[in-house]
């Protein structure tokens, strides 16, 4: 089997093409990337070395596809997957929609013509900011809790949020080009027949993840406490108890092998990814951990909130469960000990993903 994999020097794209190839030494993988990420030219020489052809060029241009020969299929982690990308001043409303959208139209339209099928890595930053942010929570230790025997919204349990959740705008510009990405992608699909899958991700972290705390807030949290750089509480009085599950991308590997294996024939087309409770935490809980692990190191806070910001963010994967016998295997505490020891092996990561 032959597969692409956009953004692939990225740090999901390049732990998903080694543990890949790692499961299935007979795969053979392309890659694509523009290098515009601080820090993507270090995957560059691994990946050659694994035998991945990779081609530089920039899933916004169309004729950047001209040249890239049939696969089986694409697996698109490509993305600008900041929540705050295209309002923080520093980034161009109209590039994150060139690149979250445009970029997949280019992506289909090559599954298009070469009859690929395709996988999309979207996020859970597609479920409606406002509900979100309405839900009831108590402080429990260091961690926002659900409110015990409230009325929760559909879609939302005490084991997370689930598919028929809410995507009600605002989901900010982010989510919405990638919610738009899954429209489409399934258009097309149906349209010109080839398969496609929508995974809705939570957070991903692993070692090696770019420490940028708009896109990796663990790595970033680990490696800035690790050297003692400034690191800020925002929101929700300053206290750090905000939650986040994480995953780690190489759990996504036995549902991708699955969903890529011919004859697959589930009616479902979209589901969530996530760590689950199981794998969730606070800031504040990070913070106690990095302590233990690492030593004092001071946390201010900044109780005034910021637009998108929610509470307590827990993806329920078990549709993905019930469909596909899917399940994260791989703990919270690998997760952050692994990111820990990337760390401490390689002092200068927050210079290399361009933090500092």
């Amino acid at each position: 089997m032959k597969i692409l994999i956009t953004g692939i020097c990225g740090f999901v794209g390049s732990t998903l093409a080694r543990a890949w190839i790692e499961a299935r030494p007979d795969l053979t993988v392309l890659g694509l990337d523009n290098f515009i990420r601080p820090g993507s030219e270090l995957n560059r020489e691994t990946l050659r070395k694994l035998g991945v052809t990779l081609y530089h060029g920039d899933i916004r241009c169309a004729s950047d596809f001209d040249a890239l020969p049939p696969v089986d299929w694409v697996i698109d982690a490509a993305a600008n997957a900041s929540v705050l990308a295209g309002i923080d001043g520093q980034t161009s409303s109209r590039q994150l929609v060139e690149h979250n959208l445009l970029g997949t139209v280019n992506i289909l339209e090559y599954c298009k013509r070469t009859g690929a099928g395709f996988i999309l890595l979207s996020t859970s930053r597609v479920y409606s900011i406002e509900q979100l942010a309405t839900i009831g929570v108590e402080t429990v230790g260091e961690a926002f809790r659900l409110k015990p025997g409230q009325d929760l919204p559909p879609g939302l349990s005490s084991k997370g949020v689930g598919e028929s959740f809410s995507t009600r705008s605002p989901i900010s510009l982010y989510g919405s080009t990638k919610l738009a990405s899954e429209a489409l992608a399934l258009e097309y699909g149906e349209s010109f027949g080839f398969p496609v899958w929508i995974n809705r991700c939570g957070v991903l972290a692993g070692a090696g993840q770019f420490g940028r705390p708009d896109q990796g807030i663990f790595a970033f949290w680990i490696n800035a406490w690790k050297q003692r750089c400034p690191l800020t509480y925002i929101g929700f009085g300053g206290k750090g108890c905000q939650v986040r599950d994480c995953l780690h991308p190489r759990d996504l590997i036995p549902l991708l092998i699955m969903q890529t294996s011919p004859g697959s024939s589930a009616t479902v087309r979209v589901i969530n990814l996530g760590g689950g409770l199981d794998n969730a935490m606070s800031l504040a809980e990070l913070s106690s951990w990095c302590r233990s692990r690492f030593g004092e190191h001071s946390v201010a806070g900044k109780p005034e909130m910021r637009r998108f910001d929610i509470p307590w963010m827990v993806m329920d994967s078990s549709l993905a469960q019930e469909i596909w016998g899917w399940r994260p295997a791989i703990s919270l505490h690998h997760i952050l000990e692994e990111i820990a020891l990337h760390a401490e092996q390689n002092p200068q990561w927050l210079e290399w993903s361009g933090i500092r």
